[in-house]
């Protein structure tokens, strides 16, 4: 693995919350700071991040690669407009490469951590996939972007709740007995009434009774999980006073912390870029929703490896310093 890269995986728990046009706009705030970056598309079904770069759709990409066999996977990486930013397109040229089997889906990822760049922006399906959790577990810090609306709140957790499962199904593949008792306990009905909440700490609990060893590894493994939560579309700072019972929900529910990571106000710059296929950051330098996303990426420079304290409190301040710049 190119152990200077940084990859950052982007996800959403369902579509229209804005993922593509945040995770292109990052990459080229990264790369106008002078970072190498490489954006690669993985919302593989429904690529389409090109649009968002300005760049038309005739390059071949991870979809050609994974079905023809002879194309050189560094050879799928072309340079954008935008100086130090590359682009790794997805499927828009060829059809039917959504549910990519356990070997396609490895190949790739042992190919994507090949990748020579000092940022791997990685744009990801919306849902919780098994492609998209996997690739999403590719760091331990991956972005989640969402808006403030319930539905894409709760699918944020959804997701989340999902990818934990995903990885604590995983860390005991090689255990055929507990294996099993985790599928049990996944397909068993929500009516039933003696069920217990369908908790990470409710899992690791009946691990432990059956392999003490394999709980506390997974335990660990678990600690190391660290989402960065970006809000779109946001309106007034006050929303954000969700947040205490958003970390009560991740604490009780997944044993996971998140680092409240940016908040981007609505701005109508982005429905115009999105509409004339611009780059918004390009095109709308000025816009609120531009500088909030380029300071992001002044946060992902800074401070990406290492926890964020006080990071509500943070996010909080700094949403409302740029509301009174509105």
């Amino acid at each position: 693995m190119n152990s200077k890269a940084t990859i950052i995986p982007v996800a959403s728990g369902k579509g229209g919350v804005g993922k593509s046009i945040f995770a292109a706009n990052l990459a080229i705030a990264l790369a106008q700071t002078g970072h190498s970056t490489v954006v690669a598309d993985l919302d593989l079904g429904g690529s389409n991040l090109y649009t968002c770069l300005g760049m038309p759709n005739k390059y071949p990409g991870i979809g050609d690669y994974l079905k023809s066999g002879v194309i050189e996977f560094s050879d799928l990486i072309v340079q954008t407009p935008i100086p130090n930013l590359k682009f790794l397109p997805g499927d828009g040229r060829t059809p039917f490469t959504a549910n990519i089997s356990y070997e396609q889906r490895l190949r790739l990822i042992q190919e994507i951590k090949k990748i020579s760049a000092r940022y791997i922006i990685l744009d990801l399906g919306a849902g919780t996939m098994f492609n998209t959790l996997n690739f999403y577990g590719l760091a331990y810090k991956g972005m989640m972007i969402t808006t403030f609306e319930t539905p894409s709140v709760m699918n944020l957790i959804m997701f989340l709740r999902n990818f934990m499962f995903r990885v604590i199904s995983n860390g005991v593949r090689h255990n055929r007995k507990v294996l099993d008792m985790l599928i049990a306990t996944f397909q068993q009905p929500m009516t039933a009434s003696s069920r217990e909440p369908l908790t990470v700490p409710h899992l690791l609990k009946k691990i432990k009774e059956m392999d003490p060893g394999a709980a506390a590894q997974l335990q660990k493994t678990c600690s190391y999980y660290r989402p960065r939560i970006i809000f779109n579309m946001g309106d007034h700072p006050d929303e954000l006073h969700i947040l205490k019972k958003l970390d009560t929900a991740l604490a009780n529910g997944l044993s996971l912390t998140a680092d409240w990571f940016g908040f981007i106000f609505f701005d109508d710059a982005v429905r115009r870029s999105a509409k004339r296929k611009e780059i918004l950051i390009v095109k709308y330098p000025d816009s609120i929703a531009a500088e909030n996303i380029r300071r992001i990426a002044v946060r992902v420079a800074k401070s990406w490896d290492r926890p964020i304290p006080d990071s509500a409190q943070r996010l909080m301040e700094d949403a409302r310093k740029q509301y009174r710049k509105k």
